[in-house]
């Protein structure tokens, strides 16, 4: 069992932290709304503490889950940023979804320091945080991954270690360029089966069983031909992830027509007030289109 430090305890990283709690580790809690931190000791045990700094002294691990890359570097740098309080050897773990470039940047200032630096995106949503069936896409250097694995195996159902650091960002952006075409997907298939008059159900129960299935299929068929959208990652989210996909496309030199297709549809959505509806509400654009 390790000293961890956990930083950010929004949907994701809250019952992340808690998982670790239960396994045994001695977890100390940052988060910047005071009262969420306060909840969660009263919750789980642990300890908080009132900035990164703080919550990194003495830890062998800090994890971070924050919102983008201000957000992590505010966490990160600084005086009472983590790495102030990090020792050598010691490893930061960022389950944050950020662009390859502050990956890099932050890689490089933790390594200056002596301390290791695992770009670690999740996927799974809120369900797969509090139920500890996370997929985690790492990048960096192989002795620090294999540190940090068994730590981030208690929340984890899948933990594989990609390549060199970015290579966990860059995949987690090939996760959400599949998720933003397979969502555009069943949304046009559920609305074309309701202008066809066919009972959406029905339809999915068969065309589920064959090559048309996916998650998305199996887990939000159902909430979005009932009209609710609360069940899963933000739009706005959404956005600021396809945004990351976007501009690491014109780096490299990849081509995603459709991804940038859906990226204005989400902003569609957003114009309808639905920021914070969940990335099936696809569906509820073609509805109230006609």
């Amino acid at each position: 069992m390790a000293k961890v430090a956990f930083l950010g305890l929004g949907v994701m990283g809250y019952p992340m932290a808690g998982h670790l709690q239960k396994a045994g580790h001695e977890v100390t809690v940052y988060n910047r709304t005071a009262q969420k931190a306060e909840a969660w000791t009263q919750a789980h045990g642990g300890a908080r503490a009132s900035t990164p700094r703080e919550a990194a002294e003495g830890a062998a691990f800090v994890m971070a889950c924050v919102g983008n890359d201000d957000d992590l570097r505010s966490v990160c740098l600084g005086p009472d940023g983590a790495l102030a309080g990090m020792a050598e050897g010691a490893v930061f773990v960022d389950h944050t979804t950020v662009s390859a470039r502050v990956t890099a940047e932050l890689h490089a200032a933790f390594a200056e320091k002596g301390v290791g630096f695992v770009d670690a995106p999740i996927s799974g949503g809120q369900a797969g945080a509090e139920n500890g069936q996370l997929s985690i896409m790492c990048g960096g250097d192989a002795p620090h991954y294999d540190a940090a694995e068994p730590v981030m195996s208690v929340y984890a159902k899948l933990c594989r270690r990609i390549g060199d650091s970015g290579a966990g960002q860059m995949t987690k952006m090939c996760n959400q360029i599949a998720i933003a075409g397979l969502v555009q997907g069943l949304s046009e298939a559920l609305h074309f089966a309701e202008k066809a008059g066919l009972d959406g159900r029905a339809v999915v129960e068969v065309i589920s069983q064959g090559a048309a299935g996916s998650w998305q299929m199996a887990n939000r068929y159902e909430t979005m031909l009932d009209d609710h959208w609360t069940h899963g990652f933000a739009v706005d989210w959404m956005r600021k992830d396809l945004s990351i996909c976007l501009m690491a496309a014109d780096e490299v030199g990849a081509s995603l027509p459709v991804t940038a297709l859906v990226d204005q549809f989400y902003k569609d959505v957003q114009k309808m007030g639905g920021g914070r509806w969940d990335t099936s509400s696809l569906f509820k654009r073609l509805r109230e289109a006609g």
